[in-house]
């Protein structure tokens, strides 16, 4: 296993996100005006949504340090880090760094990013070994991991070479009108969770798609609840996409709940 440095910033990670997430997930209406660019409190909140989401699946990879079970989960932190920072480079010009929810939600990320140099350089350097955790999956039990990566890849993608105005950015399937710079963070976030089941594909065992299914369940009860919150934002009748926003999340959370309960968390 990589060693106690990683584990400690990983856990420094779930601290972070998860007072980020607090803040933004309960006050969104009083951090949009001041937050790290322009955004709506909805999208306050879904940010606020996904830093929760970050600090459960950070807390549960720390507290389980053990590569063969969560070297796929931390891969999707590690990238989610990476590629946010990377979106906050890239629009600096707009970045508002004023009021220190912006600045905390900036040094979550940084911290984010050492967490990722720290644990890919003890990678490299201990080559931990990825042996298969529980009876390897068979190839129809991959067909749900292909499907998810097509999907949720095809929507990350999308959200990083999308302009506005473009099919679905104009409250088609998020109820409000996005900037580039919020759009690119939506496609940031949805192309490190397909990337991070990508290892699925090979020889991987079932305690591990356990693991990381249960690690990264926050996110998905988090931003199911901002939406629902939020739902008279939503105008199914003009914009059906909205129901896709909604189903998304529900697809998956719904069979993983009763996966939980019959074969555990891991």
């Amino acid at each position: 296993m990589i060693s106690n440095t990683s584990r400690f910033l990983t856990y420094a990670c779930a601290v972070l996100y998860g007072l980020t997430g607090l803040l933004l997930f309960m006050f969104p209406e009083t951090l949009a005006p001041v937050f790290a660019w322009k955004v709506t409190s909805f999208m306050v909140m879904t940010i606020g949504a996904w830093s929760l989401g970050n600090a459960w699946l950070a807390f549960i990879n720390a507290r389980r340090w053990d590569w063969s079970l969560n070297r796929t989960s931390l891969l999707y932190l590690w990238l989610f880090g990476v590629g946010e920072l990377l979106v906050l480079f890239a629009f600096r010009a707009k970045l508002v760094l004023q009021h220190p929810i912006a600045w905390l939600y900036l040094l979550t990320l940084v911290v984010n990013v050492l967490t990722a140099v720290v644990g890919t350089t003890e990678i490299i350097r201990l080559h931990p070994k990825s042996t298969p955790n529980g009876e390897i999956l068979n190839p129809a039990q991959k067909i749900p991991a292909v499907l998810f990566v097509i999907f949720v890849g095809f929507l990350g993608v999308y959200g990083i070479v999308a302009q506005i105005g473009d099919v679905g950015t104009n409250g088609g399937i998020f109820p409000e009108i996005m900037s580039l710079f919020t759009l690119r963070s939506f496609g940031v976030f949805y192309f490190s969770l397909a990337l991070a089941v990508i290892p699925f594909f090979w020889q991987i065992g079932y305690k591990t798609v356990l693991h990381h299914a249960f690690a990264s369940y926050g996110l998905i009860i988090f931003i199911t609840v901002a939406a629902f919150i939020n739902i008279s934002l939503f105008d199914f009748s003009q914009h059906p996409g909205g129901l896709l926003y909604f189903g998304a999340y529900l697809i998956v959370g719904i069979p993983l709940a009763f996966l939980f309960r019959k074969y555990g968390t891991r």
